[in-house]
């Protein structure tokens, strides 16, 4: 008669893992007075909680961590309209950020005002000098690893495309303080329809998103920190939104302020774009991707180098050597626009990155919890559609886009698979491609880089 492990002990372990929002480890649980259990059973009990989809687990070996995720336990595709109950917590904070958020939470009396320092920049030395310690950069290689980074960059943001669309448009426009829910986040995207009262700046900002992150998608293998990709980046977030159009995609040529802080960027266009240049410079070379990136969250806002739209265009520009390395996107999941802000305003003030850096840790924990989970569904990646990702996506694009009825798109994809394949794969391409086209709704669109008028329009001539 097999052997009934008690349910308490299995409650025991979910409520000790509970405590720990960022995630407990093996060696952590087995410390706490609570748990009264061998190691290799206690990985056995958690191994079943796992299985059971009681608990999630993330990294390998003595860099995995087990993390309670009850809003997320009936389908990890499920929105979530409100942050999880550690949004607004402090425990995640270390004892420096700590020290940071309470310098900052004292009012604008009571601090000193202060203007952009050009040391800041100037001291730190690529692959030399690190704001992410090298254990937490490990760390954080060992979670966002998705087994993808031999294939071409872009894989497995093109993977997660529809549910990243969502997360990170909402995120990032949430931090500004979008009143957009994410509910209502989804059905613009997906149908364009916005909200009545919700004012156009708000609708505006979303879309904005969707086009500046499928660019990213887009030219997975051609963006970097260089000036053609920030300033597109800064011309699709700003679009529609900025007073002066000669402003979007340029570096500014006025002062700007910022509301909440004693901080005065600089104001000397020659200054602002020697700064730039060498902020560019600098991110390009880094080596490791999370230092890369955190550098941009770090500096990009710092400088104010647009009228508008800068920490817009940091949080999604440190994305980007998440994209080409194919980790684990960033999407600033249950961050709160408290913490993020009280981040920038240590780096502005105090020049200090203590706090940020928690909120960016936290952040990337979580977006990485989000999309193991995503990633657990849709499965691994299908080798031929990989190979020939580009040539399909052409192939349905140009149905659409020129309004071709089922006859017409039969010979077009017929014929591109003469022209592009050799006769072996042909047969496949030609099941995938037509397969795709009939399961196209305007929520998985754009993927192909098709427009929902576009798509209206074509369906209704197929």
């Amino acid at each position: 008669m097999p052997h009934l492990i008690p349910e308490a002990q299995y409650d025991a372990i979910l409520q000790a893992v509970e405590k720990f929002p960022m995630g407990a480890s093996v060696s952590t649980l087995l410390s706490l007075p609570g748990i009264h259990l061998p190691k290799r059973t206690l990985q056995r009990r958690l191994d079943q909680l796992v299985g059971e989809g009681r608990l999630s687990a993330i990294g390998r070996a003595r860099s995995r961590r087990y993390t309670v995720l009850s809003s997320m336990a009936e389908s990890p595709l499920m929105l979530r309209e409100e942050p999880t109950q550690y949004a607004t917590r402090l425990e995640w904070l270390s004892p420096a950020g700590r020290e940071v958020r309470a310098l900052v939470s004292r009012s604008l009396a009571e601090r000193k005002p202060v203007g952009y320092r050009r040391k800041l920049l100037d001291d730190y030395v690529p692959n030399v000098t690190f704001y992410l310690p090298k254990e937490l950069r490990r760390n954080l290689a060992e979670i966002g690893h998705v087994g993808l980074a031999n294939l071409p960059a872009g894989t497995y943001l093109r993977q997660l495309m529809d549910r990243l669309l969502i997360d990170l448009s909402w995120n990032s426009s949430r931090l500004e303080g979008n009143t957009y829910s994410l509910l209502e986040t989804q059905r613009l995207l997906e149908v364009g329809v916005g909200v009545e009262g919700k004012g156009t700046a708000e609708t505006q900002m979303i879309l904005n998103h969707k086009a500046a992150i499928e660019m990213l998608a887009e030219q997975a293998d051609e963006i970097g920190f260089n000036r053609y990709t920030i300033c597109n980046l800064h011309a699709l977030l700003a679009d529609n939104l900025l007073a002066d159009p000669d402003a979007i995609g340029s570096i500014r040529r006025k002062p700007v302020g910022i509301s909440g802080t004693v901080y005065h960027p600089l104001s000397a266009p020659q200054q602002i774009e020697e700064c730039f240049g060498a902020m560019l410079s600098k991110a390009e070379v880094i080596e490791d991707p999370f230092e890369q990136a955190f550098f941009t969250m770090v500096h990009l806002p710092y400088l104010q180098p647009f009228e508008d739209a800068n920490k817009r265009v940091s949080r999604l520009a440190a994305n980007i050597p998440l994209i080409r390395h194919n980790l684990c996107p960033l999407s600033f999941v249950d961050v709160t626009r408290e913490d993020y802000v009280s981040g920038l305003i240590g780096v502005y003030e105090l020049n200090r990155v203590e706090l940020l850096r928690d909120v960016f840790e936290w952040s990337y924990r979580r977006s990485c919890l989000r999309y193991s989970a995503v990633r657990q569904i849709l499965g691994e990646p299908d080798p031929f559609r990989l190979e020939h990702r580009a040539e399909i996506g052409r192939t349905i694009h140009e149905v659409v886009a020129t309004g071709m009825n089922k006859q017409n798109a039969a010979r077009h994809i017929a014929q591109r698979a003469r022209q592009s394949l050799t006769a072996e794969h042909r047969a496949r391409f030609i099941e995938i491609t037509e397969t795709e086209l009939g399961g196209l709704h305007e929520g998985n669109i754009a993927r192909f880089r098709i427009r929902p008028s576009e798509f209206r329009s074509w369906k209704a001539a197929w």
